[in-house]
């Protein structure tokens, strides 16, 4: 048995989300508030059933429709049970509700027989509707109603424009833990028949019918056992996953192992021990405190007929690990490896490791409690069966966990959960593991098809932002060239552009130690967004293509013209008109803007050079008018890369700069050469530079030109522009 796909409705920003989930590990990928959270908390709200409700776990702005919907109510007429039931269809379009669809084989019904949908069914998928709705809600309308028509009443006498508790539904809602109290899970079986396409990513849920009524029993009660590990939110302990590992051993001693808990006969030398050890230092305490006790005696305290003081000792093995140097690391032992020679308590050792350990035996914990390890497997009812299916939830592991340790984490932690003689290969018992993380390091070290990414949803006047998830399985799934550059190149690079707000694809070496630099002192705002820039030839560029139009996110590609003669070898040539010339850079010619005339490139309009859905902007170089030194006179030249680019728009900056090779070559063209040979001798320059002068040209000027008085590149600029203000709009949530 497994989770095949859950769908998400109304909860948070995820209005409507399908989400497909992995058969052993799943991870949640994304931006920053795109919703990964949301969906961790939903399946965890939802199946441990245990009421975490608040009125902020709604879609924001559903609370509008839920508003007016109570107005209704407050105004209609004849409210029979008939009108109600029909009220709680409209009121179900904007209530949190889950469907978990699982796959459930022949040889496992005997788990799901109060949940199978007709009696056709034999196995394959299951539907349970999980909904957070009134618990009547006749009787929710009635105590609002009371409530509202009181409002009413007592503004009438007031002054002003007083506004009285509660002025709607919502409000009435959030005050006093009246949701706990009105709303509760209830579980809805699904038809299985009407599931759409699973290859599909826009999958809609099925609406139920007027005749649908909740299952009385808890739907997967003895199904599923649910193991959460949640994110560190603040600063407090308090607020940490995890416990310290002493805290941890002495929680899995005391349901596991203690002979004083369900004792058997292996454990009767142990409590013989414990007993003697008792009576021996109980003994040792009344002679020692003898003579206190006597004087004590002697003040006529405490009264109620004077009754002697005695001591008596508890002597438990669960005190010995009750303090937090009961952990010890061992640092040396003797020479036979036996005895431990020094020692170090726990909260001495390096924070990440201390967790790693920390986090590892909360998941040896989660399983053995699903196993009933140990005391767990003794006296138990007769009833009680081991859940078919583990779901374990792990929210941001790097909140404890530092980068390289991460990696080491991520790939560990499923066998852990599958380190035990019942599990293993074994299919009887599946574990599912979903971790939802903001780490590139993690990312790196998984299969991509257990990806899924959380795309953020452009808010609308009306609308909140919501959030979209895509089965990243589908866009690496594919075994061809392309798919197998885009998972190698990603592998040996970066991760990051799964987290990022925007990502900028970018051409050399030179262009990604400088363009960060641009940024952060003429582009300040877009520095406060999260950028990967990610550096890629703009021949291979377009070989991301499919990625970056499954994740949505904004892309601007800074590459260069790469001008060539077809007629000739397609050898690399200065761009001019009217010569039959065509670009050589695949991106520009096969995704944006799909042109290869250099006649109609240079002078296509910037708004041409960007993607229907206005997602993805090339930038590549455009003509500029320029002052040449030796003959001061104005004329056209076309660069045709990033660095003769930036020469023609720094002309007198360079004139004053002191470098070497590069920068040396290019102030002897600006100064010596005459405006006719002026943009051939700058092409002639870097056509016959050394492979490795454009890095040292671009560290040569970080080190020697000042951050504000070098300019951006006219084309670099206009991109950047375009991504700062989308960036600017789309973050308007």
């Amino acid at each position: 048995m497994e989770i095949n796909f859950i769908d998400i409705q109304n909860f948070r920003k995820l209005k409507t989300c399908h989400i497909d989930i992995g058969k052993k590990q799943t991870i949640f990928v994304g931006p920053n508030n795109s919703g990964k959270t949301s969906a961790m908390d939903s399946l965890s709200f939802f199946l441990t059933e245990k009421n975490k409700f608040t009125t902020r776990d709604f879609t924001l702005d559903n609370w509008l429709e839920i508003n007016n919907l109570a107005k209704k109510w407050l105004s209609d007429d004849n409210k029979n049970e008939e009108y109600w039931q029909k009220q709680l269809i409209d009121l179900a379009n904007f209530l949190p509700q889950i469907d978990l669809w699982l796959n459930v084989n022949d040889k496992e019904l005997h788990y799901v027989h109060h949940l199978i949908p007709t009696l056709d069914w034999k196995s394959g998928l299951l539907g349970i509707r999980l909904r957070y709705e009134p618990t009547n809600l006749e009787t929710l309308f009635l105590e609002f109603k009371n409530d509202f028509d009181a409002a009413i009443k007592l503004k009438g006498k007031s002054k002003g424009e007083l506004e009285l508790w509660p002025k709607d539904i919502w409000t009435f809602l959030d005050h006093k833990l009246k949701l706990s109290k009105l709303f509760t899970i209830k579980s809805y079986i699904l038809d299985p028949s009407k599931v759409g396409d699973l290859k599909s990513q826009n999958q809609v849920p099925q609406e139920l019918s007027l005749k649908s009524v909740p299952i009385d029993k808890n739907s997967f009660k003895g199904l599923i056992k649910v193991s959460t590990i949640n994110a560190q939110r603040g600063f407090s302990n308090d607020h940490n996953g995890l416990k310290p590992l002493s805290t941890q051993f002495r929680d899995y001693y005391s349901q596991h192992l203690s002979p004083e808990d369900k004792p058997t006969e292996d454990d009767l030398d142990a409590l013989s021990a414990i007993d003697n050890a008792t009576k021996a230092f109980d003994d040792k305490l009344k002679t020692s405190f003898a003579p206190s006790l006597l004087e004590l005696g002697d003040l006529n305290y405490p009264g109620f007929g004077n009754p002697n003081i005695t001591i008596s000792s508890s002597i438990s093995p669960l005190d010995g690990i009750s303090h937090d140097s009961a952990i010890q690391f061992e640092i040396m032992k003797d020479k036979d490896g036996k005895k431990t020679l020094l020692s170090l308590p726990e909260q001495t050792n390096g924070l990440g490791y201390q967790n790693l350990i920390s986090m590892v035996f909360e998941l040896i914990r989660f399983r053995d409690e699903w196993m009933k390890v140990g005391k767990k497997s003794k006296n138990e009812d007769e009833d009680e069966i081991f859940e078919p299916l583990h779901l374990v939830l792990i929210e941001e592991p790097e909140a404890h966990l530092h980068a390289q340790v991460q990696q080491v984490f991520i790939n560990k932690a499923y066998d852990i959960l599958r380190a035990h003689k019942e599990l293993g290969k074994n299919k009887q018992f599946t574990t599912q593991l979903v971790v939802s993380t903001h780490s590139n390091h993690i990312a790196h070290e998984v299969d991509f098809i257990c990806l899924r990414y959380f795309k953020r949803l452009l808010s609308s006047n009306k609308d909140v932002a919501t959030s979209r998830v895509i089965n990243l399985s589908k866009t690496f799934g594919d075994e061809d060239a392309t798919t197998k550059f885009a998972i190698r190149y990603l592998k040996t690079t970066h991760c990051d552009l799964f987290f990022a707000d925007a990502v900028v694809l970018i051409e050399g070496s030179a262009e990604r130690m400088l363009i960060p630099h641009f940024i952060n002192h003429h582009h300040k705002d877009l520095s406060k967004s999260y950028l990967s820039l990610v550096e890629i030839a703009g021949s291979h560029a377009h070989k991301l293509k499919s990625l970056i139009e499954d994740l949505g996110v904004l892309t601007l590609i800074i590459t260069d013209l790469d001008p060539i003669n077809p007629k000739d070898n397609r050898k690399s040539v200065l761009p001019k008109k009217s010569k039959g010339y065509e670009t050589g850079n695949s991106t520009i010619s096969k995704w944006v803007p799909k042109i290869k005339s250099i006649d109609s490139l240079m002078d296509l309009d910037s708004k041409l050079k960007v993607t229907k859905d206005e997602l993805v902007k090339v930038a590549f170089q455009i003509p500029q008018k320029i002052t040449v030194n030796k003959d001061k006179k104005e004329t056209n030249v076309y660069a045709t890369s990033f660095e003769d680019s930036l020469v023609y728009d720094n002309i007198n900056y360079f004139k004053s700069l002191k470098g070497l090779r590069l920068i040396k070559k290019f102030k002897k063209v600006i100064n010596d050469s005459p405006v006719e040979s002026f943009e051939n001798d700058i092409y002639e320059t870097l056509r016959n530079s050394a492979s490795g002068d454009k890095a040292a040209f671009a560290l040569d000027l970080l080190f020697l030109a000042d951050p504000e008085k070098l300019k951006v590149p006219k084309y670099i600029e206009e991109g950047l522009i375009w991504l700062n203000e989308k960036l600017s709009k789309d973050q308007q949530f």
